[in-house]
C-alpha cells in the first residue's frame, strides 16, 4: 500500500476504533455513489485492516457461548464486507475506465495525492496491456491494415461527471454555483446548509467530495 506521512500516520492513530470504521464508510459511499474513480484512501485501509487482526485476535481468546464475542464477531463480518465492498467498488471503476484511470494518474502534479495505491496501478497497467494484446490477437488481425490500430482512450468511454448524485452536506458551503438544465437559463448560485440533502449534478460538487465537506448517500 501506498505510505503516508507522518501527520496522517498521527492523526490515523488518534482515532478511536468507531471513527475509523466511520471513515471507511464515508469512503465506501462516495466510492460507490461518485461516477468516476476517487482517491485512495489506503491509509484507512491500512488501519482498518489492523484493526481488524486485532479484533480476531482478541475474539479467539473469547469463552465458547460469549454472548458479547458474537456480537463482536458479527460486527467483524460487517467490516470486512464494508472493507471488501469499498475494494471490490475501485477495481470494478479501474477495469470500465482504465485508459482514463492511468492517464489521470500520469497526469497529476507532483505533490497531488494518488488516486490509485501502487497495487492498483500495477493492476490498471497490467489491465491495459492485456486488453491491447486481446483486441491485437483476435481481432485487429484480422482487420485491414489500415484498421490493425485502435485508440483504447477514444473506444472505451469516460466516466459521466454530468449524472445526478444525492448528497448530505456535512460542512456548510457558500455560492455553489450550479449549470443551467436549459439552454434558456443562467449559472446560479446556491448555499448549502449543514446536514441538508440535495439531488445535484456531480461534477459540481466533486471537489467537496473530495475535501470532505459533502458526503454522497
Amino acid at each position: 500500500m501506498a505510505g503516508f506521512s507522518d501527520s496522517e500516520d498521527e492523526s490515523q492513530e488518534l482515532m478511536t476504533p468507531a471513527q475509523l470504521i466511520g471513515k471507511l464508510e464515508e469512503a465506501w459511499l462516495n466510492e460507490k455513489f461518485a461516477p468516476e474513480l476517487l482517491e485512495n484512501k489506503s491509509e484507512i485501509v491500512e488501519c482498518v485492516m489492523e484493526q481488524l487482526n486485532h479484533m480476531e485476535e482478541n475474539l479467539q481468546r473469547s469463552k465458547k457461548g460469549d454472548l458479547r464475542a458474537t456480537i463482536h464477531r458479527m460486527e467483524t463480518e460487517r467490516i470486512r464486507y464494508v472493507l471488501s465492498s469499498y475494494l471490490r467498488c475501485r477495481l470494478q471503476k479501474i477495469e470500465k475506465y482504465f485508459p482514463h484511470v492511468l492517464e489521470k494518474e500520469k497526469s497529476r502534479a507532483e505533490g497531488e495525492p494518488s488516486y490509485l495505491s501502487p497495487e492498483e496501478y500495477a493492476f490498471a497497467k497490467e489491465y491495459y496491456a492485456n486488453t491491447e494484446t486481446f483486441l491485437k490477437n483476435v481481432a485487429l488481425k484480422n482487420m485491414p491494415a489500415n484498421l490493425q490500430t485502435v485508440d483504447l482512450g477514444k473506444s472505451v468511454p469516460k466516466p459521466n461527471l454530468d449524472s445526478f448524485v444525492f448528497l448530505r452536506v456535512k460542512e456548510r458551503q457558500e455560492n455553489i454555483l450550479v449549470e443551467p438544465e436549459t439552454d434558456d437559463q443562467r449559472e446560479y448560485a446556491v448555499d448549502f446548509e449543514e446536514g441538508s440533502q440535495h439531488l445535484i449534478r456531480y461534477r459540481t460538487v466533486a471537489p467537496l467530495v473530495a475535501s470532505g465537506a459533502v458526503q454522497l448517500i
